[in-house]
C-alpha cells in the first residue's frame, strides 16, 4: 500500500505539471521564430528517442558526476518529477500540435471577422474543440504512464513495483507480483473509465 502511494503521486504529479508544460512547448514546436522552434524540435526529439530510465539516471546523478555537486537525501525525488514531467511533456506537445493543426483556417478566419483576439480564439473556439479531438492520445499516453511509474525505481525510488519486487525476493513467493499486476491493471481500468466518461460528456452534439 506504500508503494502504491508513491505510484499514485509520481503519475498525479506528472500529470498536473506535464499537461500545461506540453502545451506550451507545442507553442514553441509551431512557433515562427526558428531559433526557438529548433530548439524545442531538439528538446522533442531527444525527450523521444532515449528511454525514460536513462533520463532518470542522467538528472540524478549528472550534477554530481558533471558539475561535483553533491545530491541532497530528497534530489532523487526531485529527480523522478523532473523526468517524468519533462518526458511526458514533449509527448503531451506532439499531441497538442497534432490537434491544433488539424483545425480548419476558416476557424481562424471566421473568428477574426466577428472580432474575436487571437487569444480569444484559441482560448474560446480552437482550445476546446482541440480537446476534445486529442482525448484518446492523451488516454493512451495516461495508461502508459501507469505502467511507466515503475520506472522509479532505477534512481531508489521505493514504488509499488520495487517493493513487490523486494517482497517477492524475501518471501519466495509470485504473490507480491500477483498483487502488483492487479493495482496496475485496476489503475488502467479507472483511468479509461474516467477518460472515457470525459469523452462522452464532450461528444455534446451526439
Amino acid at each position: 500500500m506504500e508503494g502504491m502511494g508513491v505510484s499514485v503521486l509520481i503519475f498525479a504529479v506528472t500529470l498536473l505539471f506535464s499537461l500545461p508544460l506540453g502545451l506550451l512547448v507545442s507553442f514553441g514546436r509551431m512557433s515562427k521564430n526558428v531559433v526557438v522552434r529548433s530548439v524545442i524540435k531538439v528538446y522533442i526529439s531527444v525527450m523521444r528517442g532515449t528511454p525514460l530510465m536513462l533520463q532518470l539516471m542522467v538528472i540524478n546523478f549528472g550534477p554530481y558526476y558533471i558539475f561535483g555537486i553533491q545530491n541532497t537525501p530528497t534530489w532523487k525525488n526531485t529527480a523522478v518529477a523532473l523526468g517524468f514531467i519533462l518526458n511526458y511533456a514533449a509527448y503531451f506537445a506532439e499531441i497538442y500540435r497534432g490537434g491544433i493543426e488539424s483545425m480548419p483556417q476558416g476557424q481562424y478566419e471566421a473568428a477574426k471577422i466577428l472580432g474575436y483576439s487571437k487569444t480569444q480564439t484559441f482560448l474560446r473556439i480552437i482550445l476546446p474543440q482541440v480537446i476534445k479531438r486529442i482525448l484518446p492520445s492523451v488516454t493512451n499516453e495516461m495508461i502508459t504512464l501507469v505502467k511507466d511509474t515503475s520506472l522509479a525505481f532505477t534512481i531508489g525510488i521505493l514504488e509499488m513495483f520495487t517493493i513487490a519486487k523486494a517482497l517477492a525476493a524475501s518471501q519466495a513467493s509470485m504473490i507480491p507480483f500477483a498483487f502488483a499486476a492487479v493495482f496496475y491493471y485496476v489503475f488502467n481500468i479507472i483511468v479509461a473509465f474516467v477518460m472515457e466518461y470525459v469523452e462522452k460528456r464532450l461528444n455534446y452534439y451526439r
